[in-house]
């Protein structure tokens, strides 16, 4: 399976908009500079994010982009999906049953165990997923990122925000 990089994109952004002060936005432009990244393609994925309530959107001259609920209470699951869709991301089609030696549908009364594997894979992956917090992928990040930066971070979004 692979993901856009919009899912990545998306939870640095959402990262960034946690750390906001209560009641204070952060237009889209200057997310994507924090990121350097290109505002047309961040404006789809978080219209995607507004979508499935996940940002919230004020409009006007000092709006912006703020997270719809607390950190705590967003998993990374629910980005995924509000980008990336919840479809399964394996289909099985039943290859078995064709070929030169295709036997009758009723000769295959159980799914694939390819199949089977498959999505109990997938059933994992999401509920890991859904177990992890945007408040706990930003507990452990603090932990790797150098204080410099950290510092540098904080200074950033005060002049951004002009606090």
């Amino acid at each position: 399976m692979k993901m856009g990089q919009g899912v990545e994109w998306s939870i640095h952004c959402c990262a960034l908009l946690a750390a906001l002060p209560e009641g204070r936005d952060l237009k889209l432009e200057k997310i994507a500079e924090y990121y350097e990244l290109p505002v047309p393609y961040l404006r789809k994925h978080f219209q995607a994010l507004s979508r499935a309530g996940l940002v919230k959107t004020t409009p006007g001259p000092s709006g912006g982009y703020r997270l719809a609920r607390s950190a705590e209470k967003i998993s990374l699951l629910e980005i995924y999906f509000a980008l990336e869709g919840k479809d399964p991301a394996f289909r099985c089609n039943e290859i078995r049953r064709q070929g030169p030696t295709a036997c009758k549908q009723k000769l295959y009364p159980v799914p694939c165990n390819i199949a089977t594997a498959m999505w109990q894979a997938e059933d994992a992956w999401r509920r890991e997923l859904g177990s992890i917090s945007l408040a706990q992928i930003i507990g452990d990040a603090v932990k790797q990122i150098p204080e410099s930066r950290l510092l540098a971070s904080a200074a950033w979004l005060e002049e951004t925000l002009d606090i």
